[in-house]
């Protein structure tokens, strides 16, 4: 793990977002609260605690909707070149089924052929792109301490002077980085479908020093799909996805997981969280309680405006 793994932190995430209404009536408006509701906390075996994106004034018909928290970019972004739903590259880790669905959070419409990017570390912390940089896990040391207590004395004079030069590394806040290197593992762009949802399958990702365990995600409009990858139009959402400390508390049991040697930050330490739930990025996850190695699913309904530029580089 380097010092530039996190460099991925925002000293002030932003916390106040904008609320958007849009007035519906009848089954419109029943079928707009099934589209903004999300789950905020895990569900296990049967057990579901729902906490709406959207909520509904019975008398009037009015559903309300707050847009999906912008986050940081992060430094370990590399443009949507990637198309394809599995993203895994044989990864290992537990595995794990992303279902997101997009919508205008002014009409409530799904938002059909956007393209949605993804990218997550592995399961001990690491980027690809950025393999050497990124180091955030690992296995524990092997062999027998050292005994004994050190014997000698320091030599040499300590240095007094005032360090000079340029600090190194992406600033805080996620100043982007080029990568070095080709891999491209756990990356991946998928467009929507006309019901507004894409689906990859992925790992559960691990964690790295000074963050909680999430994915990054941005949602691009007006572009094309290409033979290099999509292009053109611009990005209306950058935002993380993040994970209840339950899941990643029963993940942290299952191999390849269970060997980093990483301090692990939780969610309510994480300097990039907002702390609101499912408009801030948190994950519906489902899972088979006490067997989260057989495979989970997260799902979550981002809503974002089409016409805002959000690339997350300014946060």
């Amino acid at each position: 793990m380097t010092e530039q793994q996190s460099n991925d932190l925002d000293p002030q995430p932003q916390r106040d977002m904008t609320r958007r209404r849009a007035v519906m009536t009848g089954g419109a408006a029943v079928a707009a609260v099934g589209l903004g509701t999300a789950v905020a906390t895990t569900a296990s075996a049967g057990e579901t605690s729902a906490t709406p994106s959207a909520s509904a004034t019975a008398s009037s018909g009015e559903v309300c909707y707050r847009l999906t928290s912008e986050t940081t970019e992060g430094p370990y972004y590399i443009d949507a070149d990637k198309i394809r739903k599995d993203i895994t590259e044989d990864k290992e880790g537990i595995p794990m089924t992303l279902r997101l669905k997009v919508i205008d959070s002014e009409s409530c419409k799904p938002l059909a052929k956007v393209a949605v990017d993804i990218w997550h570390c592995d399961a001990l912390g690491i980027y690809s792109g950025y393999e050497d940089s990124s180091a955030g896990g690992g296995t524990p040391p092997t062999g027998t301490p050292p005994t004994g207590t050190p014997t000698g004395t320091p030599t040499g004079t300590p240095p007094t002077d005032t360090p000079t030069g340029a600090p190194t590394g992406a600033p805080p806040g996620g100043g982007h980085q080029e990568p070095t290197d080709d891999e491209r593992y756990l990356r991946g762009t998928q467009l929507t479908d006309r019901h507004g949802v894409v689906e990859f399958t992925t790992i559960f990702p691990g964690w790295y020093r000074g963050r909680c365990v999430h994915i990054h995600t941005k949602v691009h409009v007006g572009g094309t799909m290409t033979d290099a990858g999509y292009e053109g139009g611009h990005t209306c959402h950058t935002g993380q996805l993040f994970f209840a400390e339950e899941a990643v508390l029963a993940s942290a049991e299952v191999a390849p997981y269970n060997t980093s040697t990483t301090e692990r930050t939780t969610l309510d330490e994480d300097g990039i969280y907002p702390g609101n739930g499912a408009q801030g990025g948190l994950l519906n996850l489902k899972y088979r309680k006490g067997k989260i190695e057989k495979g989970v699913v997260g799902s979550l309904t981002l809503g974002v405006d089409p016409d805002a530029t959000h690339d997350g580089t300014d946060l």
